[in-house]
């Protein structure tokens, strides 16, 4: 796993291009979740923060200059590009969660005050939805946030993941994504049950067919 640690304010530029990298115009749109955990942030002076997805060099910029480390994991690309299963019984490859933890999903101890999700959880391999909640459990400090989207139509062919980037508003810009098929809708029950291990969930909806949640550990 190529981790990606970020302190001060540093910037990354000249990513490579993945599967769901953004290539599209970014759309505005208004995230109350967004400007609650902007408000978070701010109050505890920046924090630990995991953003998933493709780079952004806007949100580097951004959350560096907030005072926060930044960490940019991206397992639909890992889950994607690379080989996380191991031999069955009768030899066939079948999938491996505990390996794709190990190699793609692991922090080398560390712990987050905050991790933007975004929409990656309609969009991630069945085998590895409750094994990557899971471990963000294990990594998010007492009190943290998770900030998710959800979309609230199965539309595989017109829904794409997309890469949202952060302002200092309560606006993030959207930006859409190629590569990835939408596998999946998860109610809010579906929501609570996934993260049943955390301790609250407060779900918004949003005026573009997306739910917003921000769940606390």
């Amino acid at each position: 796993m190529l981790e990606k640690l970020f302190g001060g304010a540093k910037s990354v530029e000249g990513a490579a291009f993945s599967p769901g990298s953004p290539s599209g115009p970014r759309t505005a749109r208004h995230s109350t979740g967004w400007a609650n955990v902007l408000r978070i942030m701010k109050e505890n002076g920046g924090g630990i923060v995991m953003d998933v997805g493709p780079t952004s060099s806007s949100n580097v910029n951004f959350l560096a200059n907030l005072g926060c480390s930044i960490y940019l994991p991206d397992p639909l690309h890992d889950s994607a590009t690379s080989d996380w299963t191991s031999p069955g019984e009768d030899g066939t490859p079948v999938p491996d969660t505990a390996k794709f933890l190990e190699e793609y999903f692991s922090f080398s101890g560390r712990t987050f005050d905050v991790v933007l999700l975004w929409d990656t959880l309609d969009f991630l391999p069945e085998a590895l939805l409750q094994p990557v909640v899971d471990r963000l459990h294990e990594v998010i400090r007492p009190d943290g946030k998770v900030l998710a989207f959800f979309n609230s139509k199965l539309e595989p062919a017109t829904t794409p993941h997309r890469r949202f980037h952060v302002t200092d508003s309560d606006q993030v810009a959207s930006q859409a994504g190629a590569g990835y098929k939408q596998l999946r809708v998860l109610q809010n029950r579906n929501v609570e049950k996934l993260f049943h291990a955390y301790t609250a969930s407060k779900f918004m909806l949003a005026a573009d067919n997306m739910r917003e949640v921000v769940i606390t550990r």
